[in-house]
């Protein structure tokens, strides 16, 4: 469902992103790991056109982003870290005005007051979104995600600042999504909930791969066995990586 093939991205001569390609199929949930500055966001900000990338190809349903963006963006959804929404819009009108934007009415009322209610913002669907709290703002910009019919979403750091049920509530929303045969590309530091969640892990250092696949297959690529966390797993390849840098530094 989506590709992405090739990707860089340079900020004037920095380059954040190196020659980066990956898949995410129908169904399948994959985790972006890595330290501050791997290049996650970046990778989710040209996946959704918002940042231009300097090289490389981004397809979404078999559809190029760059020969038609539009359609793109009609089957995505994403979700930033911190989240920007219209605030002099009430929270319903902030989903309708959602899936107006993506032409997706029908069963709208049905589809806003079931998300509204499961990341308790029903009590607060006539109030403005500046008077909502960070976390809240957060819960409103993760109903919109699914308030239209995205095929891929993707999430940046989805679950700081949010309750522990607005937190539950959004984790059971991803596994039904990818049981429905969505496909999501996560964005995040909090290891064990990547460790519960992915079907696949990417492990990411600037810019740059470390290890991609299951669980199972990042042990094997550590040398570490099946009673090791998901923790261990990414320190230890990490510090590989840095440590083989240190090493061929002249």
């Amino acid at each position: 469902m989506l590709l992405v093939d090739g990707l860089v991205k340079y900020y004037k001569r920095t380059l954040a992103v190196d020659n980066l390609s990956f898949q995410v199929g129908n169904g399948e949930i994959v985790g972006l790991l890595g330290p501050n500055g791997a290049g996650k966001t970046t990778i989710l900000r040209c996946v959704t056109g918002i940042v231009q990338m300097t090289e490389g190809r981004v397809e979404v349903d078999g559809i190029d982003l760059t020969k038609n963006e539009e359609d793109v963006k009609r089957r995505i959804a994403f979700v930033p870290e911190v989240p920007t929404p219209y605030e002099l819009l009430t929270v319903w009108e902030h989903l309708r005005f959602i899936a107006m934007a993506y032409q997706t009415m029908d069963r709208f009322e049905e589809r806003a007051d079931a998300l509204m209610h499961r990341f308790d913002l029903y009590e607060k669907r006539n109030d403005l979104v500046l008077s909502l709290s960070k976390g809240m703002k957060q819960k409103l910009a993760i109903a919109c995600a699914f308030v239209h019919d995205a095929k891929v979403i993707l999430l940046d750091e989805p679950l700081i600042g949010i309750d522990p049920k607005g937190a539950r509530e959004l984790k059971d929303m991803i596994t039904e999504t990818r049981d429905d045969g969505g496909s999501i590309l996560i964005s995040t530091h909090m290891l064990d909930t990547a460790e519960h969640l992915c079907d696949r892990i990417i492990i990411l250092r600037q810019g740059v791969v470390l290890a991609e696949g299951t669980l199972a297959e990042l042990h094997e690529r550590a040398k570490m066995g099946n009673d090791a966390s998901l923790e261990d797993v990414f320190l230890t390849l990490t510090e590989e990586r840095e440590a083989v840098e240190t090493t061929t530094l002249p």
